[in-house]
């Protein structure tokens, strides 16, 4: 093959064996998702703990509303799939549209590691939150982008005759996604607290551009499907196309709400780890790296999944994909009926921790500077803050305000007297959640993995890219309903009127009223398999 007449194969080979291609997609998808994740798993603590505005001052958010602004840009990483696919699959074809988009990337990433830039700098351009939004938008719209083509781009390496080996390819994709995210989960909340944003942001950033190298390493070991321009068009809106994204919606609906509980772990279950123990196996964790036994648990499931549990119980039941993902649907019902008990007994930990300081605090027995040093320690910067409003107009003779300082605590959980005596709530052990993450990871590789393959084999040739979009596109209608209700329940001052564990029970029964009613849809949808040949590669 001459590389200056034809650059780039155009159909896959017949072949029995692993496309050449496949390591280099491993491999960017690997260093791509380390930056993603590395990224993603400190937005939350980030947004509550360490955000300032121009003049260095604390511009700190609640709880509630970095629930809501995590959930919009994750809906809105998923929402740009739909842009990108169309591009890839009718104007510029996949690989072009992942190399233009992953520059994007990286530009996003750059402007997240400029938060840390001095204050001369920053006031001259734009604040921390300027610098923060900036960045965001970009990563969602170059990580959005790619999505559905990297996805796509893996399908597009096999013909007939390798079809067979789909399946276990796209668990081979899967694995790599988190097997950068499991790094990205423990370096990352490790650089924040130790280096600060800058280096906790630029690092990702770094991996992002080498990723991008590895995937332009492989151009000619790939097969480049070409973009179809209007034939694009005409099989999306022909019979056979409604048709299919008609029946892959009505899949996808259900699925977006596994995924509006399922991304709540880079949210709401980062804070709810804040106020439990999370001394485990006798290290002391920070909040946002509990997140890391989710991709380590993948690594573990997807071999244990493909070549265990799956031929085993395919001796007594027809496993079907659509079967998978039900069944993936219920066990998150499980999973987060574990965090709402969880959440319950932290509920009451607090409540009993606010009884307690009630009194210390009405006596003035409370060392309030010590106490805010030791909650700033262990990062709980905004009820520490929080502390220093409430002392800037101190009103301690005051029944209203005794309260109101003692609820602050009891979120924060230290309170040291002037004794020098310290008292700490009595929260709940961290492994409850890691009980919950066992469940939930099961649950993933039970939707998420089949789905991937699921969503390239029921789309029509053409379409490819623009189905594995609709499918992503789950993912940010899931996170979107995430936001939605953290918005709608937020009092006047941005607190969640969905107290404690309230808030847990309702996705989880949101999530068991799904999975039931998607029993009966799956019934009638019809499976019909789509896989590219060598005439394919003439449009």
């Amino acid at each position: 093959m001459s590389h200056s007449s034809a650059p780039y194969r155009t159909a896959p080979t017949e072949t029995t064996g692993m496309p050449g291609g496949i390591p280099f997609i491993i491999g960017n998808e690997a260093a791509e998702r380390f930056s993603f994740y590395g990224m993603k798993v400190i937005l939350a603590i980030f947004m509550t703990q360490y955000l300032l505005n121009s003049a260095g001052e604390a511009a700190y958010l609640t709880d509630t509303q970095a629930r809501e602004y995590v959930h919009l840009f994750v809906a809105s990483a998923y929402f740009f799939p739909v842009i990108g696919a169309i591009v890839a699959d009718a104007f510029l074809g996949k690989y072009r549209t992942i190399m233009l988009l992953s520059i994007v990337y990286c530009l996003g990433h750059g402007a997240l590691a400029l938060i840390d830039m001095p204050g001369w700098f920053l006031s001259a351009t734009l604040d921390p939150k300027g610098w923060l939004i900036a960045g965001l938008f970009l990563i969602a719209l170059g990580s959005g982008g790619i999505k559905p083509c990297v996805s796509a781009h893996v399908g597009d390496q096999f013909g007939k005759s390798n079809s067979h080996l789909l399946s276990r390819v796209f668990g081979w994709f899967y694995f790599s996604i988190n097997f950068g995210s499991f790094f990205s989960t423990l370096l990352t909340p490790w650089l924040l607290k130790n280096y600060g944003p800058g280096w906790a942001f630029g690092v990702p950033g770094i991996l992002m551009a080498i990723a991008t190298f590895v995937f332009w390493l492989g151009r000619h070991r790939y097969i480049h499907i070409p973009p179809k321009g209007l034939g694009f068009v005409r099989e999306t809106f022909s019979k056979e196309g409604l048709g299919a994204m008609a029946g892959l919606i009505s899949i996808y609906a259900f699925v977006a709400v596994f995924w509006s509980l399922y991304d709540q772990s880079g949210g709401a279950w980062v804070l709810q780890a804040a106020q439990m123990n999370c001394n485990f196996m006798g290290i002391q964790w920070l909040e946002s790296q509990v997140q890391a036994i989710n991709p380590l648990l993948i690594l573990c499931y997807i071999p244990l999944f493909a070549y265990v549990i799956y031929p085993v119980v395919g001796k007594f039941v027809k496993l079907t994909a659509l079967r998978k993902i039900g069944a993936g649907f219920f066990l998150c019902v499980v999973a987060f009926g574990i965090s709402a008990f969880a959440q319950q007994k932290i509920d009451v930990a607090q409540s009993e921790f606010a009884a307690k300081v009630t009194p210390m605090v009405a006596a003035s027995s409370i060392d309030y500077p010590k106490t805010i040093e030791s909650l700033r320690a262990i990062e709980r910067n905004a009820t520490a803050r929080d502390m220093e409003d409430l002392l800037k107009d101190a009103k301690p003779t005051e029944t209203a305000w005794q309260d109101k300082m003692a609820k602050t605590m009891s979120v924060g959980g230290i309170a040291i007297e002037t004794n020098e005596t310290r008292h700490d709530a009595n929260w709940p052990s961290i492994a409850w959640q890691l009980l919950a993450y066992i469940v939930l990871t099961a649950a993933e590789v039970l939707v998420s993995v089949t789905c991937l393959e699921f969503s390239y084999t029921q789309a029509p040739k053409k379409m490819k890219s623009f189905i594995m979009s609709l499918y992503l596109l789950s993912v940010s209608a899931g996170n979107f309903l995430t936001a939605f209700v953290n918005k709608f329940t937020q009092d006047a001052e941005g607190n969640s009127t969905l107290v404690g564990a309230s808030y847990y029970w309702f996705f989880t029964y949101l999530m068991l009223g799904a999975a039931v009613v998607y029993i009966f849809v799956s019934l009638f949808y019809r499976e019909k398999e789509y896989i590219q040949t060598a005439e394919d590669a003439q449009g």
